[in-house]
């Protein structure tokens, strides 16, 4: 019989990576073309977090251009070209990401990300900043026929890590993300350094860390099964 491993299934814009950067600067490149003011990264930041459409909905109606949804199609698709020239271009894992995803690497913990971002930018972003190697499983929008907080995405993904079902834990930054976890049955660990417009903590995570380095303690303090030692085929 083969036991599956314990598994950390991971958000990534605002969750691993700080994204916002090259995602503003796409959206801004669209309001200069269209003649409209450049948001600052301040004021835009919270309007990061629900995907490209959304972004992009938010940035025009902040500047007094509401859009139709044919006009919105046709900028997704123009964002989407840009962004994915740029993806890295100023985007960086969090402080400490690195270290914690290879400190539960090692302790046996299969890896995998579970994003609302398209596959493909999902997975060419990691491997811009270094990080692609340590999934066992990247899973995006397009992956499956549904996407996040339809708890099917993270059970297929758990699965696409092979990864245990009944041993797995959801790091994100949003509702989303949070409500995800839930109507899955598995425990949420939310970082409060995100992209959300209300405090995560509101949103009723398991666990909420402000640094990378409290990611160990808080997923021990989950379930302490979740460290048992590596599992072997028997």
């Amino acid at each position: 019989m083969t036991i599956r491993p314990p598994v950390l299934v991971f958000d990534l814009d605002g969750t691993l990576a700080d994204t916002a950067h090259d995602l503003i600067g796409a959206l801004n490149v669209l309001l200069l073309r269209e003649g409209l003011t450049p948001l600052a990264l301040g004021a835009a930041r919270p309007l990061v977090g629900a995907g490209a459409r959304a972004l992009i909905e938010r940035g025009f109606a902040s500047q007094g251009a509401p859009l139709d949804s044919v006009r919105t199609d046709a900028l997704v698709r123009d964002f989407l070209v840009h962004y994915e020239a740029h993806i890295a271009d100023e985007s960086r894992l969090f402080p400490g990401a690195l270290a914690a995803l290879d400190r539960f690497k090692a302790a046996g913990f299969r890896l995998a990300v579970c994003t609302n971002k398209p596959e493909a930018m999902a997975r060419l972003l990691l491997e811009k900043l270094a990080a692609a190697d340590r999934f066992a499983a990247i899973c995006g929008r397009g992956s499956f026929p549904m996407h996040k907080p339809d708890p099917r995405t993270l059970w297929l993904t758990i699965e696409a890590a092979d990864g245990d079902l009944r041993r797995a834990v959801m790091v994100g930054d949003s509702k989303t993300d949070i409500d995800t976890a839930r109507a899955a049955g598995t425990p949420s660990v939310a970082v409060d350094f995100g992209y959300t417009d209300m405090p995560v903590a509101a949103f009723s995570p398991d666990r909420v860390i402000s640094h990378f380095d409290e990611l160990w303690d808080a997923v021990a303090s989950l379930d302490a099964a979740l460290f048992a030692a590596s599992p072997q085929s028997t």
